[in-house]
């Protein structure tokens, strides 16, 4: 997992405001990054999957965290698959 630094652009766009970011993958054409993002008056981490195509990346999936207590339900949830990997 590695920090992106402001060379590394990634391809969010407008209303979006970048903070911070963690690439988790980048690789074979799919970059996948956690993202605390800034817009529409709020911040929220968002988790992205984009897509290498011709054109540039290409947004596959996005998922958002709004709030600390949905994120501790996910995780709740998540972690009672966990050992079942």
């Amino acid at each position: 997992m590695t920090e992106n630094t402001q060379q590394e652009q990634l391809p969010i766009g407008a209303p979006l405001a970048v903070v911070k970011s963690k690439t988790i993958s980048k690789k074979a054409g799919w970059w996948q990054a956690v993202v605390l993002v800034d817009g529409w008056g709020r911040k929220m981490i968002n988790i992205y999957l984009w897509q290498k195509k011709k054109e540039g990346w290409k947004r596959k999936q996005k998922f958002s965290i709004h709030n600390t207590k949905r994120w501790e339900e996910i995780a709740e949830a998540v972690n009672e698959f966990l050992p079942e990997l």
